[in-house]
């Protein structure tokens, strides 16, 4: 190939709408035959290709160029005696058949993908339909910046994360660690944590599926599968439960007790040195909202009931201590805002052994609204009150939220 010469035939500007043309056609893997056209030719592409094809320059706005014929006279010139398809590539550089390349790029793709299709994931249904959303297979490219080989190695470590979940009060950080052998692996803002977090808000259960945005999002989307983003921010508050001074959370609770004052617990008094407790069988009552614990303390003082807050979505604290608390043998009594959120707070809290609804049921919640209480219900999505199958309907009827701050006189008449 004379490339010199191949570049005086073809290579000039106003032939450079040619060469797109048939490069393009290679791309595709389609054959240089038939005819490409160019609407709206200048008299200098027009003089271009006369000179090109050895022919007299033609009137007209289109300008049309055989392919064959181009290739007879590359091949009769000497300057591209291969023919059009290897003079091109002389001219624009290694040409990809764009068929292929889509084959390859698609069959990465699927090995990608491939490795979210593990029994931890495709094993249970809320996953199975999670990884089947075109949802997730998008966010996967987002976050693997189109590349398959950096998608493959995302999906690979969610699946490895997954199946240590859920998890029972372990931390962000050793998740991380144990999963994935970096404890920062999972932080806020690395993709990772992104495409882990959609699949465990999709395997969070029904009770916490409306769950909220920003930083508190995160926080109740962990918790729900038994993970804190760290130990010491995920916290319960209680009031007088009757603990053994036998480890320094127990010491804390015995101090707080003897005044009647609300106490705190973080995840990692919790879990360091685990706590004993002197139930007796006792009834610990458990409510929605710090109002009600502090209510409370200045209404009894030592003398509630033992009483635990769970601030809205449980955090791992919460469900560590209540978990404990029911596995110890103590009923647990639960109340809440007559409110959707409210309702699967209270699934979270009624799916452990022994826990019963306290004033919230059908009945209790009618009586508020014959009362005169509660506001206009217009957020959340309604859920099953399987405690109590005849709630859910009254909530949706009424439409009124019913916040526990307006029954505190017979809550508080309870715990005395």
């Amino acid at each position: 190939m004379d490339l010199p010469r191949l570049r005086r035939l073809l290579g000039a500007p106003e032939l450079a709408w040619l060469l797109d043309r048939v490069r393009r056609r290679l791309e595709d893997g389609r054959p240089l035959d038939g005819t490409v056209t160019l609407t709206g030719a200048t008299e200098p592409q027009r003089v271009a290709v006369a000179r090109l094809l050895g022919r007299p320059a033609r009137p007209g706005r289109s300008l049309s160029v055989s392919l064959p014929a181009l290739d007879a006279v590359l091949r009769a010139s000497g300057a591209g005696p291969d023919g059009l398809a290897a003079a091109v590539t002389a001219l624009t550089g290694p040409v990809v058949d764009r068929r292929v390349q889509e084959a390859a790029s698609a069959a990465a793709w699927r090995q990608a993908l491939a490795e979210l299709d593990r029994p931890a994931v495709t094993g249970r249904p809320a996953l199975a339909a999670w990884l089947a959303a075109p949802s997730t297979t998008g966010l996967l490219r987002r976050l693997s910046g189109g590349d398959p080989a950096t998608a493959r190695q995302l999906a690979a470590a969610t699946a490895r994360a997954l199946s240590h979940l859920p998890a029972d009060g372990l931390t962000l950080p050793v998740l991380a660690a144990r999963t994935l052998g970096d404890a920062h692996a999972l932080d806020h803002g690395r993709p990772l944590s992104a495409l882990l977090l959609s699949a465990v808000r999709a395997l969070a259960p029904d009770s916490d599926s409306d769950l909220p945005s920003g930083a508190e999002g995160r926080r109740a989307a962990w918790a729900s599968v038994g993970v804190a983003l760290d130990e010491l921010s995920s916290r319960v508050l209680v009031l007088n439960l009757p603990a053994l001074p036998t480890s320094p959370a127990g010491r804390l609770l015995a101090a707080a007790r003897e005044d009647g004052e609300p106490c705190l617990l973080t995840l990692r008094q919790l879990t360091r040195r685990p706590t004993g407790f002197d139930l007796g069988g006792r009834t610990v009552h458990v409510c929605e909202n710090p109002a009600v614990l502090a209510a409370a303390a200045d209404a009894h003082g030592p003398d509630s009931s033992p009483l635990v807050c769970v601030e809205g979505h449980p955090s791992v604290a919460a469900r560590v201590l209540l978990t404990g608390l029911a596995a110890a043998g103590s009923r647990l009594a639960y109340h809440g805002d007559f409110d959707w959120g409210g309702v699967r707070i209270a699934t979270a809290v009624l799916r452990l052994p022994g826990a019963v609804p306290w004033r919230y049921d059908a009945p209790s919640y009618l009586a508020a609204v014959r009362n005169g209480h509660g506001a206009p219900l217009t957020t959340g999505t309604p859920a099953p009150t399987p405690w109590d199958p005849s709630l859910s309907p009254a909530l949706a009827e009424h439409a009124l939220r019913v916040e526990e701050e307006h029954l505190l006189d017979h809550l508080l008449a309870d715990l005395r």
